[in-house]
């Protein structure tokens, strides 16, 4: 019985088994496009929630960036995570990408507001000064 099976392996042609050609691009494409979604998802795990405003993203942003610079009198980045100002990233004072603490601002989920706002890393006061400029 097992040397029938290891026979019908066999019989299967090499060139076929494997994916050849432009075809692997076309197949996988999808699959890498969620892998690298479901990722950068996964990273943002320590992410709190802060709230969500009926202002514009890149309106929130400069709020919170405008808010913490007068406020450490320092200098404040702010990094655009998806094009046309939709999302962005807001590093609190002395913090820099990409691993620091910043206010993250991104296209909301819920049909009532426009943007969601969320907070990775450093303490409850800057919570705070974002819930300011919601």
């Amino acid at each position: 019985m097992q040397s029938h099976c290891y026979a019908v392996l066999l019989r299967i042609p090499l060139n076929q088994s494997r994916l050849e050609g432009d075809n692997v691009n076309a197949k996988y494409l999808p699959l890498i496009a969620l892998t690298v979604a479901f990722s950068a998802h996964a990273a943002d795990s320590a992410l709190q929630n802060v709230g969500q405003s009926q202002k514009p993203a890149d309106q929130v942003a400069q709020c919170i960036a405008k808010t913490w610079a007068d406020k450490s009198q320092q200098q404040v980045t702010s990094q655009y995570e998806l094009a046309n100002g939709l999302a962005m990233a807001v590093y609190a004072p002395g913090q820099q990408p990409p691993n620091g603490a910043a206010a993250i601002v991104r296209p909301a989920n819920a049909a009532n507001a426009k943007t969601w706002v969320g907070f990775r890393g450093g303490d409850a006061s800057s919570a705070g000064d974002i819930n300011a400029c919601l």
